[in-house]
């Protein structure tokens, strides 16, 4: 039986790349995975309950990563063994395209049953086996989608109300102080500006009092106003 499916995830490459080479988020993904434990960096053994029509079966197996290209594809390959109900074995190929800040997941599987699973008819254990290929990359996608919510920032929305709050409150209540404080150094400024002007003028009078040509000048006219008055 063969089957094909497309996903698009939120995500960048590497990051679904790292998800597919994780055992805990293949663990997470696989319908009905009992366990999944990775003995080197490309074969991993894993037990799995699984129910096709009226067979249920747990089969134990192993499951090898071949054809690695990282991190653009490679291939998962898996073999398990169910006791009386009989076996299953297949592959897939998985690639993964760049697509802006999302990836393309696309896969290619292709399975094998025998012993008692393949007498319950193709048509039966081909729709199960799309479900569960598909119930599998869904779920993946699904992780690592949310996984790369949880690492994004936090924005204003996401943020506690309590916390929104407190952060308001302190804006209403500081910077008013912060700004008062402005206003009062300029207003000292210039407060000393205006008296350094005043002492400067000052001196400038005093100077003048007693021998600025101005002063001298008025000086004198005033002695002209007295003598007429006199004469007159």
């Amino acid at each position: 039986m063969d089957m094909d499916g497309t996903y698009r995830i939120p995500a960048p490459r590497e990051t679904v790349w790292a998800a597919l080479n994780d055992p805990e988020v293949l663990k997470a993904s696989i319908p009905g995975c009992d366990s999944l434990d990775m003995s080197s960096p490309t074969e991993m053994h894993a037990a799995v309950t699984s129910k096709i029509g009226p067979v249920k079966a747990k089969f134990k197996g192993t499951v090898t990563l071949e054809n690695i290209n990282a991190p653009e594809s490679y291939t998962i390959v898996g073999e398990g063994k169910g006791g009386v109900a009989g076996f299953a074995k297949g592959s897939a190929d998985v690639s993964l395209a760049e697509d802006g800040a999302e990836t393309v997941l696309t896969y290619k599987a292709h399975a094998q049953v025998g012993g008692k699973l393949a007498q319950l008819g193709s048509r039966l254990i081909n729709s199960t086996a799309k479900k569960m290929a598909d119930d599998f990359f869904r779920s993946f996608s699904e992780k690592v989608a949310q996984s790369q919510q949880d690492k994004a920032p936090a924005s204003a929305d996401d943020m506690d109300a309590g916390v929104v709050e407190d952060a308001k409150r302190i804006a209403i209540e500081d910077t008013p102080a912060e700004a008062v404080k402005a206003v009062r150094e300029a207003e000292h400024a210039i407060e000393e500006k205006l008296h350094d002007a005043e002492e400067r003028l000052e001196t400038a009078a005093g100077k003048g009092a007693y021998g600025g040509p101005m002063v001298w000048g008025l000086v004198a006219l005033g002695a002209v106003i007295v003598v007429l008055a006199l004469m007159s």
